[in-house]
């Protein structure tokens, strides 16, 4: 679409907006006014407000795109274009004061992801990118790390917080990184962190059990920004949050067979 350029500047006009909103609410927030969604996934009104914001705006900007909504305010995936929307990404993060929290917007057609904005709040950096456009973070290109051995990785992660069958395995995972790394951080933004993976400060990240608005922006970051985004078994299309794995594609190989035998093997 040659006026991706031009939605990526709109889209990210929205989301600062919308930032200044959430910023706004942070200093005033009531940890008791968040509701729970299920086992250690929280819903708060700033959520629920934010998205309404983004979906109102978003329609604007192309009527004929559907919406993926983490929050359910939006939903038609009958449609061919869709607007994929994580209003506040790290909402534990933000009940408690801590950073970092983001919003992530991404659009696709089919599997093919298009566009990604992701702004984080709580630093006031803005990454984006549109296909075959690169990846940008505050009008600066970025790209991916360097790093060319697991030993000089530093991974990402998030913790699981409502699927544990697979918690053995991915404790051992990450203890194999802990071991034999730069280090581990678990930043509470699936968003952040592939943000990050895309302008070299990790080097790497995994995770399961993620939904479709956490990712899709990010994929679409790291891919332009040179890097390899799969699930645990290498495959590329479709990813829907179940599994994820990125890394730059010097080292993306050695990661991924790692994370794969180790997530795979019976405990």
């Amino acid at each position: 679409m040659t006026q991706l350029p031009v939605i990526v500047e709109k889209v990210k006009a929205l989301a600062y907006e919308c930032g200044k909103f959430i910023r706004s609410e942070s200093g005033k927030f009531n940890i008791g006014d968040a509701k729970i969604k299920g086992l250690h996934d929280f819903v708060s009104y700033v959520d629920i407000m934010a998205e309404n914001r983004l979906v109102e705006d978003l329609a604007k900007i192309l009527p004929e795109a559907g919406f993926i909504t983490e929050e359910g305010t939006a939903l038609d995936e009958g449609e061919k274009m869709l607007w994929v929307i994580d209003p506040l990404d790290g909402t534990t993060n933000f009940m408690h004061g801590l950073p970092p929290y983001s919003i992530s917007i991404g659009l696709q057609s089919g599997d093919e992801i298009l566009a990604g904005v992701i702004y984080v709040i709580s630093s006031d950096e803005m990454f984006y990118g549109w296909k075959n456009g690169g990846a940008w973070l505050n009008n600066k290109r970025i790209s991916v790390s360097k790093a060319s051995e697991i030993g000089d990785m530093l991974v990402a992660t998030g913790f699981p917080y409502k699927d544990y069958n697979r918690l053995n395995n991915y404790l051992e995972c990450l203890k194999y990184f802990i071991s034999n790394t730069h280090g581990v951080r678990r930043m509470g933004s699936a968003a952040v962190d592939l943000a990050y993976v895309a302008c070299g400060r990790f080097d790497g990240f995994f995770e399961y059990n993620l939904n479709p608005w956490d990712i899709t922006a990010g994929i679409l970051l790291i891919r332009e920004a040179g890097g390899i985004v799969t699930d645990f078994g290498g495959v590329s299309k479709g990813l829907s949050g179940a599994e994820v794995v990125a890394a730059n594609s010097i080292v993306y190989d050695d990661f991924v067979s790692i994370v794969h035998k180790i997530m795979n093997t019976e405990k």
